[in-house]
């Protein structure tokens, strides 16, 4: 039993020394940092002096105060990530900020990025308070996070809080909006006692982490809207039968039902044997296609449009918003209404291309 307890110790005990790495500083020793410069070559006065090639030298106006040896921050920098759809950053701006354009015509652009900073704040269980809605500037609650020490009895061994500032600005045409994240307020405590100072580096990755949130929050929302559509787009009736013609009324325009078109005639035993583009018509030959018996053992058979081996023109014309599609015999009469009406659960489905969108 103590020997268990000993190996226990042993593994507690390696954890807590790899937890106690720094991460922000690199490993090995910073012996080059104690180097002294070497003193400049004297050439005597009776010689020539060497050739220098001034290439590779070393201004001498350049900031000698910054960090050296243990205290350099080697950390990857933080980076602004437009994974939202239209999303961009400035590639000059050093700014936690970035830019949205419009994606949603039904909906407002800044009021859906102020709902994203919402939800993400309502996930983190912190209030969003209202500063400035005119200038669209607001702050965050307090977010909180404690560092525990110990195995067996832990206790708070550090608390670190920050509130953070989120302005929206848009472009005139209100097509483009950014959001910018500041650092509004910091504390830290721990046993050697308190501060609110928060260095530049660390301040700006807290920013670049709120607003990679707040991005991917954006993206989640656009998700979940383009799924909405989808719903509703597979529930619509996008494919109706003419009340005066024997023609279909699909709610697409015509170029693009014209383009996709031969999606259709591909799935359906249609083969394309000539096109006029300028009157939009198709001409075509139907096999209807052969169901193995394999295909219905294993239920891959599909339903097929009940129309004779033949040769027939499906010609588009406009109708409002969407298009008129009427299918034709081999002589250029139209097909009988029955026959549309027969066939019509097929045809609506097929026509809405809702597999394909």
């Amino acid at each position: 039993m103590s020997r268990h307890v000993i190996y226990l110790s042993l593994i507690s005990i390696a954890i807590a020394g790899c937890s106690s790495n720094n991460k922000k500083q690199a490993i090995g020793d910073f012996d080059y940092a104690d180097q002294q410069e070497s003193k400049a070559i004297v050439i005597p006065s009776d010689l020539d002096k060497p050739q220098n090639d001034s290439e590779y030298s070393i201004p001498s106006n350049i900031n000698k105060n910054g960090p050296i040896g243990a205290n350099v921050d080697v950390r990857a920098p933080s980076l602004v990530l437009p994974v939202a759809a239209s999303s961009r950053v400035e590639p000059t701006s050093d700014k936690a900020e970035i830019w949205f354009d419009q994606v949603l015509d039904d909906t407002e652009l800044q009021l859906f990025i102020y709902q994203a900073i919402q939800d993400q704040l309502a996930e983190d269980g912190v209030a969003l308070l209202k500063q400035d809605a005119k200038n669209k500037i607001f702050e965050s609650d307090w977010y909180h996070k404690e560092t525990e020490a110990g195995w067996i009895f832990t206790h708070i061994e550090s608390t670190e809080s920050m509130r953070f500032q989120y302005q929206i600005t848009a472009k005139p045409h209100g097509r483009s909006v950014s959001l910018a994240v500041d650092l509004a307020e910091y504390m830290f405590t721990d046993q050697n006692g308190s501060t609110k100072t928060l260095g530049p580096i660390d301040k700006h990755r807290a920013e670049i982490a709120m607003l990679n949130k707040i991005v991917s929050q954006v993206d989640y929302k656009y998700r979940l809207k383009s799924r909405e559509n989808r719903i509703l787009r597979a529930n619509q009736k996008l494919v109706s039968i003419s009340d005066d013609k024997a023609s279909l009324i699909v709610e697409m325009n015509k170029d693009d039902l014209w383009s996709n078109l031969p999606l259709f005639f591909e799935d359906n035993g249609f083969t394309i044997s000539d096109l006029n583009e300028t009157k939009q018509i198709y001409f075509v030959d139907y096999v209807k296609p052969e169901v193995s018996w394999w295909d219905s053992l294993w239920g891959d058979d599909k339903p097929l449009l009940n129309l004779a081996n033949g040769k027939y023109q499906f010609k588009l014309a406009e109708s409002g918003e969407g298009s008129e599609l009427t299918i034709l015999d081999e002589q250029g009469n139209a097909l009988d209404r029955s026959l549309l009406v027969d066939n019509f659960a097929l045809l609506e489905a097929a026509l809405s291309f809702r597999n394909t969108f």
